[in-house]
């Protein structure tokens, strides 16, 4: 387990049913023992809107914050962790 493992950041998932990139990023998270927030935007409604207001132009998902900061999608939250990068930010 990571030092991460108690992570006392604010991580937030918007995320679609049935979507791979989504299972992967919270697969992440969840090995991290990061607490995430997820929003299931599969239908649309206002938690759609939020992300794209806190994300402009972000039309895939997951949309991935972390303490308020946009990093991106899946493939941005793996080259995070390549880059040791993650947990000094989960643990922040």
């Amino acid at each position: 387990m990571s030092d991460a493992a108690n992570s006392i950041a604010t991580v937030e998932v918007y995320t679609k049913w049935g979507c791979p990139y989504c299972s992967r990023a919270l697969a992440l998270l969840d090995r991290k023992g990061a607490k995430v927030t997820e929003y299931d935007i599969t239908m649309g409604g206002p938690k759609r809107a939020e992300m794209l207001e806190r994300a402009p132009g972000a039309m895939t998902v997951p949309q991935i914050f972390i303490n308020g900061t946009h990093v991106g999608g899946s493939d941005d939250l793996a080259a995070l962790e390549a880059a040791g990068k993650l947990d000094p930010m989960l643990a922040a």
